[in-house]
């Protein structure tokens, strides 16, 4: 592989000898809709920067992670940015594994949204500039809301919710309630994740113990298998973000709480038969509002001992400046611009017209706090994840016993006995107690 990217690198070279060697960047990134959209908009940057040349390798989200995490941890130089999660950006960050990134006064860091900006800083210094952001928040369909005389509050609490899917569910036309049910820490634990911290629960205490069988999670667990088992779909242990949006823009979906950034799907009469139909409110919460809802952003990083800083540097700066997202609304439209990163954008009248769901994703983004994300104290940063290299596997694991345990293979007891003792073993192996 590095033989045939060099031999490419060395015949774009040989190509570009007659205008000074342009510097070739080789971009890493996630084949979602916005990424692609960068690609098509970077011939703007290309034009503006003729000394720059850009490859795009682009991956499915599993792939790409995996790919940049080998590439990073063994120094093997394939790529000169790439497209990273938060969850990524710290812990790289704490390892040295990411260039500092240097903003001027025209990128104006300051408008970057506080909670995003914070979980990309290490020490003072900013390792990944986000291109969009998300939270977490309600998606709610208020006709059917109406016709059971129920008003949905700003703030809903995990009971009203309950009861509003009782009151709506008339299967197999439409479903009470949709919720992830897929394996996986980016999957279901990514919402489970919030359902337990608003329970009052916690991955792990201050000794970094897993808290697996707690009350908290008991509760929790118990909650959202019975919720999805009465009032979900069929098949709720198999769906995951795509195909509950598919779900929901057919009308077959009640209720969903997931990613701020469906909420510009499902209001997008294009794609959503029910749009009209559709309202925003914070995600409900439990015991506590801490955690109630998730905080994540893509971003663009640059890996240390890169030998094209500069460059790199320079695309970066372009790819998530306050121009580039004023040049999206240009090409596509307001209500097509990448969302979540700058106060700027929210303080934009067009987009404000264009997105109904503005005021709302704002409000969760800026709820969401990564250092402050649990009701006892926690080691750890992270809203629905754990900033920590371990994660990732105990994340998987106990995914998989949770949507065993909604799909009726197993008990919520058993699923997170053995989800305890999954996590136990990770973490006494990567020595953090014995």
């Amino acid at each position: 592989m590095k033989f045939r990217l060099a031999t490419v690198f060395a015949a774009g070279l040989l190509a570009a000898a007659g205008a000074n060697a342009a510097t070739e960047l080789v971009i890493a990134t996630v084949n979602n809709g916005h990424m692609i959209e960068m690609q098509k908009l970077s011939k703007n940057f290309e034009a503006a920067n003729p000394d720059i040349k850009l490859k795009w390798v682009t991956l499915e989200e599993g792939v790409l992670r995996q790919r940049v995490t080998t590439d990073i941890a063994t120094k093997g130089g394939q790529f000169d940015i790439m497209t990273i999660g938060m969850y990524e950006a710290p812990i790289w960050g704490k390892k040295g594994w990411l260039t500092e990134l240097k903003t001027d006064a025209a990128y104006d860091a300051n408008d970057l949204l506080p909670a995003i900006r914070s979980a990309l800083t290490v020490d003072g210094k900013l390792f990944a500039a986000p291109f969009y952001g998300e939270s977490s928040m309600l998606m709610y369909r208020k006709d059917l809301a109406d016709k059971a005389g129920v008003k949905v509050p700003e703030n809903p609490t995990w009971p009203q919710i309950a009861d509003l899917a009782k009151k709506i569910h008339n299967p197999p036309n439409t479903y009470g309630i949709c919720l992830r049910g897929k394996p996986g820490w980016g999957d279901n634990m990514a919402f489970l994740s919030t359902l337990v911290n608003t329970y009052g629960g916690q991955w792990f205490d201050m000794s970094w113990k897993p808290q697996l069988e707690s009350k908290p999670w008991k509760d929790a667990i118990t909650f959202y298998v019975d919720l999805l088992k009465n009032y979900g779909p069929p098949g709720s242990s198999a769906n995951s973000f795509n195909e509950i949006l598919a779900l929901t823009n057919s009308g077959k979906c009640g209720m969903w709480i997931d990613a701020t950034i469906a909420a510009s799907f499902v209001s997008d009469p294009k794609q959503s038969k029910v749009a009209d139909q559709m309202a925003f409110a914070q995600a409900p919460t439990a015991v506590t509002p801490k955690g109630a809802n998730w905080l994540w952003s893509w971003n663009l990083a640059i890996p240390a001992g890169s030998k094209k800083v500069d460059a790199a540097q320079k695309f970066v700066t372009w790819a998530t400046s306050k121009d580039y997202i004023q040049l999206v609304a240009k090409t596509n439209g307001w209500a097509n611009v990448p969302t979540g990163t700058r106060k700027s954008t929210y303080a934009a009248p067009e987009f404000q017209k264009a997105a109904r769901f503005a005021s709302a994703e704002l409000k969760a983004i800026e709820s969401a706090n990564p250092t402050d994300s649990t009701l006892p104290k926690s080691p750890y940063v992270g809203v629905q994840f754990a900033a920590i290299p371990e994660f990732q596997a105990i994340g998987i694991a106990v995914g998989q016993q949770m949507s065993s345990a909604l799909a009726g293979k197993t008990s919520v007891d058993d699923a997170l006995k053995a989800s305890q003792v999954a996590a136990d073993r990770e973490m006494k192996k990567a020595g953090y107690y014995k």
